[in-house]
C-alpha cells in the first residue's frame, strides 16, 4: 500500500495505479468485514501520517475526475434503460458472457475497472460509513475545484433523469391505462419544468449572478405527485391486469424518480430539501456510493431484472387465481356436498377420457402423433369439464394457495391471527380431500363399467392381461417411479394454474369482452346480444379454458418428451391412475390378490397426495413471493391445526354444520 502511494506523481494519469490501490483494500474473502475495515483504516493512517502522499493522491484523483464524464454514472447504474424488458434481458445475457469494452471517457467505466469483482459491494458496505468519510475527508478536503468537478456531473444527471421521467410519463402504455394524466396537468411534465427552472437558477448561482438557488420545495411536491400516480397505476393494474411492458415502465419510472430525489438532496444548497445539515448530506453521499457500487456489481444479473419486473405481473396472475380460488373453499357441510357432487361429475368424464387414451394407444402412431392425440384427449376433456362447471380435484391447489396467500395479508400487513389462518387452511384441506373423493367415487365405477361393458359387447377385454399388469405396475408406489412422475404432474398442475392466472390477467388488460363485441360480422351472424354474452363469458373464463387446454398438452406430451430426450419424464395423475386400476381389475377377471389390490390402491392415493402437495407448495410459494410475504409461523400453524383435529376430529374432515365464511380482511400476518 505504501509503495503504491510513493509511486504517485504529477505524471501519473492512468487509472491503473488507483486500481492497484483499491485492490489493497479488498479482503481475500468478501465476507471478511474485519479485514476490510482494517485495510481502510490503514490507508487513512498512512495518508494522515504523510501530507505529501495525501496531496499527491488528491491531485491524482482530481486529474482522473476532470478527464471523465460523470453523468452516466448517476443516470444508468441502478436505473433500468428505456429499451424494454426483453431488450434489457438480452443485453444482460450477452454482457454476462462477454462484457463490453471499457474506455477512458466515462466515470462509470472507471467504477467498472475499480470494483471489477461482483462481490465488492459486500465488503465495501461492511465498512462503517464513518471510516469511509474519514478517508474521503483526507483525499478530497481542500482540493481546489473539487466541488465544481463533481457538481457539474450531478447537475447534468438531474436534468437527464428529469427528461427521462417526463418521457416515460407520456408513454401511451401509461396514458392509455391512466387517462387522468391526459385530463389534468401531468406531474411528469410539471416536474421537468420545475427541474429546468431550478437548474437555471443553479447556473446563475455558479456564474455569480445570484446569491442562492431558488427553494426546491415545489419540485419535491411534483416528484411526490409522480410517485402517487405510479401507485395509482399499480393499484389499478391489480383490477384491470398488466403487461410486462407496462410493469417495466413502472419499475424504470420508480427508479428514475428515486435517483432524481437523491441527487437533488446532494446538490441542493438552498436548504429547501428537508433543511438537511451538512452531516446528513455527507452520509447521503456515502449511501449513494454504496448503492452505485452494488448496482454496478449486479448490473448484468438476470435474476435481479426478473425480480424487479415479475413481481407485479406475478401478483396479478396470482390475484386472479385467488379470486377463482374463492370457489374452491367450502365453508360448511352443504358446500362440501356441492363440491363432492361437482367433483363426481368430473370423475365421470375422466372415466371416458381414460377409455379414449387406451383406444388411442392401440393406433400405434408415431411418437409425436401419439403425443398430439393424447394432448387433445386431455385438453378437450378438461375444457369440457370446465364448461359443465365440474371440478378436477388436483386443479384446486393452484387456486387455493393464492387464496391462502391473500388471507395472510392484513390491512396493515403486520399481524397474523394463527387460529383464523388455521381455520382457513383446514377448510382448504377438507375441501380438497372431498374433491378427490368425489373424483374417485365416479372415476373408478365409470372405468369399471366401461371395461365390463366392453367385454360383454365385444367378447374380449378392453386391455390384455399383460397390459393390465403393466397398468398396475405403473401405479406401484415402491416398485416403479410412480411418485416421481406424480411430482412431475404436480409441476404441470402448478404451471396450469399460472397459465390460468396469466390469461385472466390478459383478458382484463386487453378488454377482451369489448374487443369481441366489436366484431360486427360475427354480431350479424349470431346476433349482437348473443355475441355480447359470449364476449363476457370468454373474458370471465379465458383463464380457466386456456389453463385446462395447456394442462392437457403438458400431460399428453410429457411422456413423449421424456422418450425423445431419454429422460425419466412422465406423469401420474390420481384420477386417471384410479381409472386404470379399475380397468386392469376387469381385464384380470378380478383374479388378483388382496396384497396387489392394497398396493395399487395405496399407490394411486399416494399419487394423489404427491399431486396435491407439489402443486400446492409451488403455488403457495409463488403467491407469497408475489405479495412479498415472508411467512415464518409454520410450526405455530401446525400446532393450531393439531389442536383443531384433537378437539373435533369429525368437524376437521366434515366441517361444522353452520360455519360462517371467513373474509380475507379477518386474517392478518406478521411478515
Amino acid at each position: 500500500m505504501l509503495n503504491i502511494l510513493e509511486s504517485i506523481s504529477d505524471a501519473t494519469t492512468s487509472i491503473d495505479t488507483l486500481v492497484q490501490l483499491f485492490n489493497t483494500l479488498r479482503p481475500r474473502r468478501p465476507s471478511d468485514a474485519a479485514q476490510a475495515i482494517a485495510n481502510v483504516r490503514t490507508l487513512t493512517r498512512l495518508l494522515k501520517a504523510d501530507a505529501g502522499h495525501a496531496q499527491a493522491l488528491r491531485d491524482y484523483v482530481l486529474r482522473l475526475l476532470t478527464a471523465r464524464r460523470h453523468s452516466s454514472l448517476y443516470t444508468e447504474i441502478g436505473v433500468l434503460s428505456n429499451d424494454g424488458f426483453f431488450t434489457e434481458l438480452k443485453r444482460r445475457i450477452a454482457y454476462r458472457l462477454l462484457p463490453p469494452a471499457l474506455g477512458d471517457e466515462y466515470l462509470s467505466d472507471a467504477l467498472d475497472q475499480l470494483a471489477h469483482e461482483e462481490t465488492d459491494y459486500l465488503w465495501i458496505s461492511a465498512v462503517p460509513a464513518a471510516d469511509w468519510l474519514d478517508l474521503f475527508d483526507i483525499i478530497f478536503t481542500a482540493v481546489p475545484g473539487m466541488r465544481n468537478v463533481m457538481l457539474a456531473g450531478l447537475l447534468d444527471a438531474v436534468r437527464t433523469l428529469s427528461y427521462r421521467v417526463a418521457a416515460i410519463g407520456l408513454e401511451p402504455k401509461l396514458t392509455n391505462f391512466h387517462t387522468e394524466i391526459e385530463v389534468f396537468d401531468s406531474p411528469f411534465t410539471e416536474q421537468n419544468r420545475e427541474v429546468n427552472a431550478y437548474l437555471d437558477g443553479y447556473q446563475r448561482l455558479l456564474a455569480g449572478q445570484a446569491e442562492q438557488v431558488e427553494d426546491a420545495a415545489h419540485l419535491l411536491v411534483m416528484l411526490d405527485q409522480c410517485d402517487a400516480v405510479v401507485a395509482k397505476i399499480r393499484k389499478k393494474a391489480l383490477a384491470q391486469g398488466t403487461s410486462i411492458a407496462l410493469t417495466y415502465l413502472l419499475v424504470t419510472l420508480t427508479q428514475s424518480i428515486d435517483r432524481l430525489r437523491k441527487l437533488l438532496f446532494l446538490v441542493d444548497t438552498s436548504g429547501g430539501l428537508l433543511h438537511a445539515p451538512a452531516s446528513e448530506r455527507r452520509a447521503a453521499g456515502v449511501a449513494l456510493m454504496l448503492e452505485l457500487i452494488e448496482a454496478h456489481n449486479k448490473k448484468y444479473t438476470v435474476r435481479d431484472l426478473l425480480a424487479d419486473n415479475i413481481h407485479l405481473l406475478a401478483r396479478n396472475v396470482t390475484e386472479n387465481a385467488s379470486r377463482t380460488g374463492e370457489h374452491y373453499v367450502a365453508d360448511n357441510r352443504g358446500q362440501l356436498g356441492g363440491m363432492f357432487l361437482s367433483s363426481a361429475g368430473a370423475g365421470l368424464i375422466i372415466g371416458f377420457m381414460a377409455l379414449f387414451k387406451i383406444l388411442m394407444s392401440y393406433l400405434r402412431a408415431a411418437p409425436l402423433v401419439e403425443a398430439f392425440l393424447f394432448s387433445m384427449n386431455y385438453s378437450l376433456g378438461f375444457m369440457f369439464i370446465h364448461l359443465l362447471h365440474f371440478t378436477v380435484a388436483t386443479k384446486q391447489p393452484a387456486m387455493t394457495a393464492s387464496r391462502i396467500a391473500t388471507g395472510l395479508q392484513s390491512r396493515d400487513g403486520k399481524y397474523l391471527d394463527v387460529d383464523s389462518m388455521a381455520d382457513l387452511v383446514n377448510k382448504v384441506f377438507r375441501t380438497q380431500v372431498w374433491a378427490v373423493l368425489g373424483n374417485l367415487a365416479t372415476a373408478i365405477p365409470t372405468a369399471w363399467l366401461i371395461a365390463f361393458g366392453w367385454q360383454r359387447l365385444t367378447g374380449r377385454h378392453l386391455v390384455s392381461p399383460e397390459k393390465a399388469m403393466h397398468l398396475l405396475h405403473d401405479i406401484d408406489p415402491v416398485g416403479s417411479p410412480a411418485l416421481l412422475y406424480a411430482a412431475v404432474a404436480g409441476v404441470c398442475l402448478f404451471l396450469a394454474g399460472l397459465i390460468s392466472g396469466y390469461y385472466d390477467n390478459k383478458a382484463l388488460y386487453t378488454r377482451f369482452a369489448q374487443r369481441i363485441s366489436q366484431r360486427r360480422g360475427l354480431g350479424r351472424l349470431i346476433g349482437q346480444k348473443r355475441l355480447d354474452r359470449l364476449a363476457v363469458y370468454l373474458e370471465n373464463n379465458l383463464g380457466g379454458l386456456m389453463g385446462n387446454f395447456y394442462f392437457g398438452i403438458l400431460l399428453g406430451s410429457m411422456g413423449t418428451l421424456g422418450f425423445l430426450l431419454g429422460l425419466p419424464l412422465d406423469i401420474r395423475h390420481v384420477t386417471f391412475s384410479s381409472a386404470n386400476f379399475a380397468t386392469a381389475i376387469v381385464a384380470l377377471d378380478h383374479n388378483v390378490s388382496w396384497q396387489l389390490v392394497l398396493k395399487s390402491v395405496s399407490g394411486f392415493l399416494a399419487i394423489g397426495a404427491v399431486n396435491l402437495l407439489v402443486s400446492f407448495s409451488l403455488a403457495l410459494w409463488v403467491a407469497l413471493r408475489s405479495r412479498q410475504v415472508r411467512f415464518k409461523h409454520g410450526f405455530a400453524l401446525l400446532k393450531a391445526l393439531g389442536r383443531r383435529f384433537i378437539a373435533a376430529p369429525v368437524d376437521f374432515f366434515l366441517g361444522a354444520r353452520d360455519t360462517a365464511p371467513i373474509l380475507p380482511d379477518e386474517t392478518s400476518v406478521k411478515r
